[in-house]
Formats: structure tokens, C-alpha cells, sequence
């Protein structure tokens, strides 16, 4: 059986001598506290960004203002670019990002369980996936904490990402 995503994404990063930021919305912390809850998290996670207010997304993560205007904050694109962003202000080789609606009223026009998960990497590598995610509040947040740290282990170990649940998703741009 494999380790917990967030221990073994921390193993593999140290054994590469990078490090990691997360920048999070629905989720609300809880990528950041996976990570900080294994011992030793220090030596590659650098911090987090919880950008909860979309005007966040912009001022603090570099999100394109125009595009948040026009599609909102629960968009494939603003995942990547919230990756790319907290790369960028927490000085990391890598960025993790989550956005999404966990309800419990829809937002941006995307219905309840429409969540967005993204990385970016230091030699360009990036991918964002789209999950259609089922449960109440706090299981969709904690699915789309589990699944963007899965994704980015199993693009950290050479093979794709497999989700765990019954899941719908969708993949856009990257590796």
C-alpha cells in the first residue's frame, strides 16, 4: 500500500531537493495542513497562500484580472495561474492549487461539486484536472485536497493519476 499522498509527495520532492507551495480556495487550508501534519514537512514545503476572496486570486497570486471578470474563480484557468502564481510569490519549484464550489449554493454559474486542481513545475510541467465531486461540504473538500496532492504524486512518479472514488473528471492542458 502506497503512503498518504501528502507524506509521499514531501518524500519524493526531498529526494529531488525541491520544494513546494500550495494556493487554495475551497480547500481552506487543508492541502497545507496534510502537508504540515508529516514530520519533517519543513524541508520542502515553503507555505501557503489560502486565497479564499477571488480579488486575492488577483492581487496576491498574479490571476488574470480579465479573466476572473469573465469566467469567475472556479475555472481551469485560474487553477493553472493560481499555481504558477504561488510558485512565483512563495519562491518554490513547485505550485499546487485548488478552486472549485463546495457548496452549499453554486457559484459562478458551476453547480455544487464542480472543483478545479492544478500544479505547475519547475521545467514547465503543468496540468490542471477538472473533478466533479460528490458528498457534502466538507467531503468535497476533502476530496479535492486528496486528489490535487495525488495528481502531483502520480505526475512525480511517472504515471498517471488515478482517482481513488468514482469521480467524474475531465483533464485540460499539460503533462
Amino acid at each position: 500500500m502506497t503512503q498518504q499522498p501528502a507524506a509521499e509527495v514531501l518524500r519524493l520532492l526531498q529526494a529531488r531537493q525541491q520544494t513546494l507551495a500550495v494556493a487554495e480556495s475551497l480547500t481552506g487550508g487543508l492541502v497545507a495542513s496534510d502537508l504540515t501534519s508529516v514530520a519533517g514537512a519543513s524541508a520542502v514545503f515553503r507555505g501557503s497562500v489560502t486565497a479564499y476572496a477571488t480579488e486575492l486570486k488577483q492581487r496576491i497570486l498574479g490571476v488574470d484580472g480579465a479573466l476572473l471578470a469573465a469566467r469567475g474563480a472556479v475555472d481551469a484557468q485560474v487553477a493553472g495561474e493560481m499555481a504558477r502564481g504561488v510558485r512565483a510569490v512563495l519562491g518554490a519549484d513547485w505550485g499546487l492549487a485548488t478552486t472549485g464550489v463546495a457548496g452549499p449554493e453554486p457559484q459562478d454559474g458551476q453547480p455544487v461539486g464542480t472543483v478545479f486542481v492544478a500544479f505547475a513545475g519547475p521545467s514547465g510541467e503543468e496540468k490542471v484536472a477538472a473533478l466533479r465531486l460528490n458528498g457534502d461540504r466538507a467531503e468535497i473538500r476533502r476530496e479535492s485536497a486528496r486528489s490535487v496532492l495525488a495528481m502531483l504524486r502520480a505526475h512525480l512518479l511517472g504515471r498517471p493519476a488515478r482517482n481513488e472514488r468514482t469521480q467524474d473528471t475531465e483533464e485540460y492542458g499539460g503533462t
